[in-house]
């Protein structure tokens, strides 16, 4: 039984250590380092609270905060109801329907730096595809990226596309194990499309809209690859992100300790945010034998 043991510990080795060596150490040295003035250059030099102190200070804080909860608003709860509009269109049966979702699905495995790229050629005013369409209809596209009224916008749409990608297959799951009995049996009750969809299909796929709900609002709040592709921060702090904030802290200006404390003021406002999410899922998710 303990050469078993052994052989098991021995085969789940390279996880436990990977574990160790690329999550926890990090993380427990960048708690560390948030209470430290460390300009990487020089050794770090324990300054206790003053760090999370000047951050509430900081205007850039409060308008990267600012930023990034607007962007996640206008991001998360239309990603969550494209997705599921689309997943029933795909649900239902249509010509060709394995090959649109393999169509849909496929933002989820584009790397992104070649998806912001992209979106980078439609949203250009002078030739994108974007302001190009607009033009067949005699209107004049604004600067998609370059201006500060609709640049957050822009990048609200491109990550709408990409999120959509990943919950339209969770939505399509759900779906697909809802029992067909319950929709013919709401039928003989004389119950029409609308009454399925809200008294049986929202209900009984409320578990999954949670889980989209959790990992849209984290994915959202930690969005940076896009930004710094397409506007890094700009124009006028109009797409300054909180985590694009937080790398310009740490790897333009040196400051570590700072950046640091930055990262674990985004943990907790993440974390509250979802904690509060998961209190609010007692009255309106469902899990079966509930009831």
């Amino acid at each position: 039984m303990k050469n078993q043991q052994r052989v098991g510990y021995l085969f789940i080795s390279p996880w436990i250590i990977g574990m160790l060596l690329f999550t926890i150490y990090p993380t427990v040295f960048s708690l560390y380092i948030s209470f430290t003035e460390w300009p990487i250059l020089r050794e770090p030099k324990f300054i206790y609270f003053k760090n999370y102190l000047e951050i509430f200070q900081d205007e850039i804080f409060f308008t990267s905060l600012w930023v990034t909860t607007k962007f996640a608003i206008y991001t998360t709860f239309p990603t969550l109801a494209i997705s599921l509009f689309i997943a029933i269109l795909l649900n239902a049966k249509i010509k060709f329907r394995g090959i649109l979702r393999t169509i849909y699905y496929l933002p989820a495995v584009l790397p992104t730096i070649a998806v912001a790229l992209v979106w980078a050629f439609i949203f250009n005013k002078d030739y994108g595809l974007l302001n190009g369409f607009l033009r067949i209809f005699g209107i004049t596209g604004p600067g998609w990226l370059a201006d500060p009224n609709v640049a957050l916008l822009s990048i609200s749409i491109m990550s709408i596309w990409t999120l959509c990608s990943t919950n339209i297959i969770l939505y399509l799951a759900g779906l697909q194990g809802v029992p067909k009995v319950y929709y013919e049996a709401s039928r003989l009750d004389g119950a029409n499309v609308v009454q399925q969809f809200f008294s049986i299909t929202i209900p009984l796929i409320s578990p999954i809209i949670f889980y989209t709900l959790v990992m849209s609002l984290i994915t959202t709040f930690q969005v940076f690859t896009s930004a710094m592709m397409l506007t890094h921060g700009g124009p006028i702090d109009s797409t300054r992100f909180y985590v694009l904030y937080l790398y310009d802290t740490a790897f333009s200006y040196y400051k570590m300790g700072y950046a640091s404390a930055l990262a674990w003021i985004l943990f907790i406002i993440i974390l509250t945010l979802n904690y509060a999410v998961f209190k609010s899922s007692k009255m309106w998710v469902f899990y079966e034998g509930d009831e």
